[in-house]
């Protein structure tokens, strides 16, 4: 008996060469078997390796009167249920070789179809078409001899289905090869599973060349069916233009391949995957008007694809036209609409979803419980969600441990320790065992708020019950350790974990560095970059290095941000333009201008260009420390370098001018930026209107505020406030109380800035009591007054003699956001001392204060 192989270039399978003379039965060599890949392993089972009396799902196997029929009937029926396990098939294999009865083809037949489509249970099947191809392996070696019928084109076409099923289209398509050499004659099961193998393969244009011309050459005329695997895998491979002309093709041969509602669906579910929705909705469209009748799975693609576009109102809408056609909304159809509401974070209507599910008599299952409880917890409804999670038991969805880590994250985001640690405590009560995810989040909740101490509480308990922290736990920790300085407690768990065979990522080198950086480790740094580049990990770049440097800067420790920068050209990296702004940025804030100038030299010597950035940082440095000549001689530098001053630049030096009295140079600068066409934005009218108003030209500034709102100019909140208190200043008090009511009609809202300038204002005019209605209007407006305020107030109160009212204001201070400044204290001191000419009013004043008369 001669022996086919399995044909390597499985591309073959249509070569004439491939038609040899027919055979009664295929032998698989071990040499030259194609051996599968994950844990698809052909494997003969030796007798020897297994007892009979392990055998307790087939106990018949052990009876005198072994039929090889019932045996593969009771075998076939439990590999449907799941309930088959793998030693069970092999010995009852092992029993058909001992048997002289031979096993009927639809017996074997039937029994690997059941394989191929059993659900994998670790009990029993963990792999069902593996399983299949293993027995069929056994089968079809020599000692199986006659007690197997000759194999059918039914069997070959199920084993290429399980080699499909197992993600080994290759050997379907070698198996169809021996089909060929057989001489067996090609059924439309047979066709059809072959292209499934093609598309399996990824090999859509030979399917498509089949479908359409090499079937009819096998003897099969292309169904239905057979269409839909090949329009169902080209839409999976993005290739929803390509279905739709085979989909066009499919409809001119009309017949009994006309498209049904399933290949209609298929291609409208890939143009949706493909962001094609035009191309989806036409197709839609057309498939009413050819009279196909849209499923609920038409619907559900639809409503999916509207969910996911955020167009919740035409999802809707679609839902509607759904119940009116008589589709009835499915568990899909919910779940979209539901995800759809809870992602934009309309939890009302993606409760009302809820509602109407239940109303219909659907089940939730806890995939669409944990989506909705993963969506309040993310808009901060940490307290709604746990009032959900309770009733996730009460109506019978147990939660899992998906269900406890959204909540606990949502507690870990909202700061709510308790409650976080009671649902963690419930846990364990409720069968849920805690694992690693569970303990991350615990951890990082406590490590993101520098708790680091109760972090380490969390990470110890952790270990006690048995859970194995991994590198994200241990980043996390590190991460809290280096940010708080605590860099020995932080090299102790790297070295921990280094132990424990965890290796440090990217993200736990560059915690450790960065902690080291800011707390003046340099040596240490440089060591553990060295050790990163050992290790074939990326060491941190220049943006790494660039978010260190602008941080220390800002912090004022310029000089430990220039040792950073030492260290970035020490590894090799290039500072970039960031880098040397950043340095410049932060020598002027500590007022050492001719460093930060010296900088400028030194990144245009290395070759590195200044952009607008780096200068407007510089040219703002001499602004703010009152050097504005030499920020104008810069200015003009720019120019002739060619780089162009923006809003921003003229913003600063308007600004720098007008500080420094420089009226008339302010006034030349703005029409200047005017004539070089640099867009004028609403912060620059504020500074020039702030600046006019500052220099004793309040009239002017209230000239040039009227005529830009006359061209409707938009003011924020912040010139309004400067207009009110210039009107006050030239005695237009009128014009300023109007302005102060116009605010609400400007879309505005007045803040803190806006009621103090009314109240001082009154008060310096002597209207205590609109001063005081004002105060009220401002309370009943939810704005806390600042501390400067609150004794601004005071001073003037008393000032004025109103010891009572200003004793009103005084039971506000409460020495956390509201304390008395030293000018108060004086001046409360002049006026209640033994000596002071109130002395006799202080019982006016709250108790706590009326120690002053005791001073002389």
């Amino acid at each position: 008996m001669s022996r086919i192989r399995l044909c390597r270039r499985s591309s073959c399978f249509l070569c004439p060469s491939s038609f040899t003379s027919p055979i009664q039965r295929p032998c698989f060599r071990r040499s030259s078997y194609i051996q599968p890949k994950s844990g698809l392993r052909l494997r003969h089972c030796s007798t020897t390796s297994m007892s009979r009396v392990r055998l307790t799902t087939l106990p018949f196997l052990v009876s005198p009167s072994w039929s090889p029929r019932d045996a593969f009937a009771a075998a076939t029926k439990l590999g449907r249920a799941g309930t088959l396990s793998r030693d069970d098939a092999h010995h009852m294999f092992d029993e058909l070789f001992r048997q002289a009865t031979p096993v009927p083809g639809r017996s074997l037949n039937g029994f690997l179809t059941a394989l191929a489509r059993a659900t994998s249970s670790s009990a029993c099947i963990t792999d069902g078409p593996a399983l299949a191809l293993a027995l069929f392996n056994r089968v079809c070696r020599e000692q199986a001899g006659p007690r197997v019928v000759p194999l059918t084109v039914h069997t070959y076409s199920i084993l290429m289905d399980c080699c499909c099923r197992a993600r080994r289209p290759d050997l379907g398509l070698a198996l169809f090869g021996c089909i060929l050499r057989t001489g067996l004659k090609i059924h439309q099961i047979t066709a059809n599973t072959l292209l499934k193998c093609l598309c399996y393969a990824d090999r859509m244009e030979e399917a498509v060349n089949v479908l359409l011309h090499r079937m009819s050459e096998l003897g099969c005329v292309p169904d239905a069916f057979s269409y839909s695997i090949v329009l169902k895998a080209l839409c999976d491979n993005s290739m929803s233009q390509r279905a739709l002309e085979l989909f066009q093709m499919m409809a001119k041969q009309g017949g009994g391949c006309s498209p049904d509602v399933v290949a209609y669906n298929t291609v409208i579910h890939g143009f949706f995957n493909e962001g094609e929705t035009g191309k989806a909705c036409s197709l839609f469209h057309e498939m009413k008007r050819q009279g196909v009748v849209p499923s609920v799975a038409t619907y559900n693609s639809i409503i999916d694809a509207l969910c996911k576009a955020r167009a919740m109102d035409k999802a809707e809408l679609i839902l509607r036209h759904m119940t009116t056609n008589g589709a009835q909304p499915d568990t899909v159809t919910y779940t979209c609409m539901i995800r759809g509401y809870a992602t934009l974070g309309r939890l009302k209507e993606a409760a009302k979803m809820f509602r109407k599910m239940k109303s219909r008599g659907l089940i939730p299952n806890i995939v669409i419980c944990n989506s909705f409880l993963a969506s309040l917890c993310k808009h901060g409804r940490s307290k709604e969600a746990a009032e959900f999670f309770d009733s996730m038991t009460a109506k019978g969805h147990k939660p899992d441990i998906v269900s406890y880590c959204t909540l606990l994250h949502g507690y870990a985001s909202e700061g709510c320790f308790a409650d976080m640690i009671g649902l963690f405590n419930s846990m364990k009560s409720n069968g849920i065992a805690a694992d690693c995810r569970v303990f991350n989040i615990l951890i990082h909740a406590y490590a993101k708020r520098g708790m680091v101490d109760d972090a380490m509480l969390i990470f110890t308990e952790m270990q006690q019950q048995g859970v194995s922290p991994n590198v994200v736990t241990y980043s996390t920790v590190i991460s809290a350790f280096s940010r708080m300085g605590r860099l020995t407690d932080a090299m102790e768990k790297f070295n921990q974990m280094v132990a424990r065979g965890i290796q440090p990522n990217t993200a736990v080198y560059r915690s450790i560095i960065q902690g080291f950086c800011m707390h003046g480790g340099l040596v240490k740094a440089k060591e553990l970059v060295s050790e990163m580049i050992n290790k074939g990990i990326p060491r941190p770049d220049i943006v790494f290095f660039n978010s260190v440097i602008n941080s220390l800067c800002k912090d004022g420790r310029v000089m430990d941000a220039h040792d950073i920068f030492d260290l970035v050209t020490d590894i090799g990296e290039r500072p970039d333009v960031i880098t040397f702004t950043s340095l410049i940025d932060g020598y002027c804030l500590v007022g050492k201008m001719d460093k930060a100038f010296k900088i400028l030299d030194a990144m245009e010597v290395v070759g590195v260009e200044p952009d607008i950035v780096t200068y407007n940082t510089l040219v703002s440095g001499y602004c703010s420390n009152r050097r504005i000549d030499n920020g104008l001689t810069l200015f003009r530098e720019m120019l002739c370098k060619g780089v162009k001053p923006d809003t921003i630049t003229y913003n600063i030096i308007l600004d720098g001018l007008f500080r420094s009295g420089q009226t008339v140079a302010a006034r030349k600068m703005f029409h200047e930026m005017i004539e070089s066409g640099t867009t004028v934005t609403i912060s620059t009218y504020g500074i020039i209107l702030g600046g006019l108003c500052r220099n004793n030209c309040a009239d002017e500034a209230i000239v040039l505020f009227q005529k830009l709102g006359a061209m409707n100019v938009k003011f924020s909140i912040t010139i309004l406030n400067t207009m009110i208190d210039a009107m006050y200043k030239v005695q237009r008090k009128e014009e300023a109380k109007e302005l102060f009511a116009a605010i609400s009609d400007s879309g505005l809202v007045p803040n803190e800035s806006t009621y103090a300038v009314m109240i001082r204002n009154l008060l310096k005019d002597g209207a205590v009591e609109d001063a005081e209605n004002m105060f009220s209007s401002m309370d009943n407006s939810a704005i806390v007054p600042s501390s400067r305020l609150i004794n601004d107030i005071i001073r003037m109160l008393l000032e004025r003699g109103e010891i009572a009212k200003a004793g009103n204001y005084l039971s506000k201070v409460d020495g956390k956001g509201i304390s008395l400044e030293a000018s108060t204290t004086s001046l409360m001191l002049s006026l209640f001392s033994r000596k002071g000419k109130h002395q006799e009013d202080i019982k006016l004043l709250p108790a706590k204060y009326q120690f002053f008369n005791g001073f002389g």
